[in-house]
């Protein structure tokens, strides 16, 4: 197949839902355009139809099971076309989908069904064990992923009378916490429309979407990034082709095979995509646009990609508290050498930016403080911590932790953390999680966890541990206790032990003083 290079029509001729909520999206499809494909997974196609359809049943299944307005649904699973209706089913009740990292232990799934208030559980048989190995007792009602069409069979296939609004909650995403524990960020309807509208809104195709288009989701859905990635093509009416889990020669077989126009990824998988044996540039020939976010991108790995791709390239940066992304270095200003490589973009019509300093004051252009962004898409809240939602998000600014500049076009440039997360292959991983637990060990004294530069994953951990009293810890113990209590991406990938960590005067760890060797040769502290 040939690449398209026309370019994008001001009208791109795809309905769009109104009004701002995910309610209207399968029926706006299943009217329109019934029998197109709308999800794709492991073969399988669910068109637009079987989309409406199904979810209209699990959505009537939900209230048969006594779930009311403002319920948690949690999905652990891995990505198929069941969490697609799930999300569309939540929407119609007025439920609030809850998506599990599948990753994570036990310890870990149980704090998040717990604090959630998760009543009913869509759990796939890979991870009973899981749940089965919680310290708690599991939600009310659990139905296996794998029996959901028959859990789903004789409800009505009509729609239910709920309708949302725009600042109805229909998403619980968790991210790692600061004090150890992870935080439920509550996302309603506008976040998964306010940055589609307001690119119409300037006829803007920095990041856009065209009939035909059949977009590959790389980043898992309990991310913000596939969640939101997902919305947008299904918002559109475009095809979403869903992998189960991310692996490169995956990957690069579905783009080529299924003819994918487009592509949301993280850096590290744009790298691993790049240096699978014999893949070269024939396998891309089909893709039109890249979007890639999470973390930075080296400016050798970005260069290599622009070459091999060939397509254009769309850089996002956001949080989950600002409904994914916030910012866009679009695709005109993706030149090899040029002097904006290095940014992370501007920001969204609409959308505003600032930086201030410790107290709160806005910085000039050129002056590093912490960025700031004020974005219709943000989060509505931390779910029952109004204290930290109050620090976040301020008269409607969401404090990123992100240390970086305005430029005097109003380019975003982030040069280092202001937060202490590490940000493995996407994932922001808070050292606090680690430390609480190391410290249970009872060979460790203390624990300080940084982030290091990595290669393959942008960064990894790297821990800081001071002996107990007496004794002589061992790296492979220390490993062997974090397993079953911490996601594999959270383990550090190295240990160093000391006989104590930098303080100031009162008492607080210096992690600056522990990182910048680490960072000595690097323009910016985050990789």
């Amino acid at each position: 197949m040939e690449r398209s290079t026309a370019p994008a029509p001001k009208d791109t001729g795809l309905p769009r839902p109104g009004p701002g909520t995910l309610v209207h999206t399968t029926r706006l499809h299943a009217d329109g355009r019934p029998e197109a494909p709308a999800v794709i997974c492991e073969g399988r196609t669910l068109t637009y139809a079987d989309l409406h359809r199904n979810s209209n049943r699990m959505a009537h299944a939900l209230r048969a099971a006594g779930l009311v307005t403002g319920d948690r649904v949690a999905y652990l699973g891995k990505e198929s076309e069941h969490y697609y209706e799930a999300l569309f089913a939540c929407a119609k009740t007025g439920t609030v989908l809850v998506p599990v990292n599948w990753r994570l232990t036990a310890p870990e799934v149980s704090h998040i069904l717990q604090d959630s208030g998760t009543r009913l559980l869509f759990l796939e048989d890979e991870f009973a064990p899981v749940v089965a190995g919680m310290p708690t007792e599991p939600p009310e009602t659990v139905v296996p992923v794998g029996s959901i069409g028959a859990w789903r069979a004789g409800h009505p296939d009509g729609e239910t009378e709920f309708d949302a609004t725009p600042d109805t909650p229909v998403a619980q995403l968790y991210t790692s916490g600061t004090t150890g524990l992870p935080k439920g960020v509550v996302l309603p309807h506008r976040s998964f429309f306010a940055i589609r509208d307001a690119l119409a809104s300037e006829d803007l195709d920095w990041i856009d979407w065209r009939p035909g288009d059949i977009a590959l989701i790389g980043i898992p859905g309990f991310h913000v990034g596939g969640l939101w990635w997902a919305t947008q093509n299904l918002n559109a009416g475009t095809t979403v082709v869903a992998m189960r889990a991310f692996t490169a020669r995956q990957a690069v077989d579905l783009i080529r095979d299924l003819g994918v126009t487009t592509v949301c990824v993280v850096p590290a998988m744009l790298r691993m995509m790049l240096t699978e044996p014999g893949v070269s540039a024939e396998d891309f020939t089909t893709v039109r646009k890249t979007v890639y976010g999470g973390s930075p991108i080296s400016e050798a790995l970005l260069e290599e990609s622009l070459a091999v791709l060939d397509c254009e390239f769309a850089q996002i940066y956001g949080l989950t508290e600002t409904g994914n992304t916030a910012v866009c270095l679009p695709p005109a200003a993706h030149v090899p050498g040029g002097p904006l490589m290095q940014a992370a973009g501007r920001p969204y019509p609409g959308v505003r930016a600032k930086v201030i300093d410790d107290r709160g004051r806005e910085l000039p252009p050129g002056a590093v403080g912490e960025v700031c962004l004020h974005t219709p898409a943000r989060m509505a809240e931390y779910w029952g911590l109004p204290d930290r939602t109050a620090e976040t998000l301020v008269n409607g600014w969401i404090h990123t932790g992100d240390a970086g500049f305005l430029d005097e076009d109003g380019y975003v440039f982030i040069r280092d953390r202001i937060k202490d997360a590490v940000l493995v292959a996407g994932e922001n991983v808070y050292p606090a999680e680690i430390e609480n637990v190391l410290e249970r060990h009872p060979s460790v004294g203390e624990a300080v966890v940084i982030g290091v530069p990595d290669e393959r994953w942008g960064e990894k951990v790297h821990a800081f541990v001071v002996p107990a009293a007496g004794e002589r810890p061992d790296p492979r113990d220390l490993h062997t206790f974090l397993v079953p209590r911490l996601a594999a991406f959270k383990l550090p990938a190295s240990y160093e032990f000391t006989d104590h960590v930098p303080r100031n005067p009162s008492g607080k760890i210096l992690r600056r003083e522990l990182r910048d060797r680490f960072w000595d040769d690097s323009a910016r502290k985050v990789n």
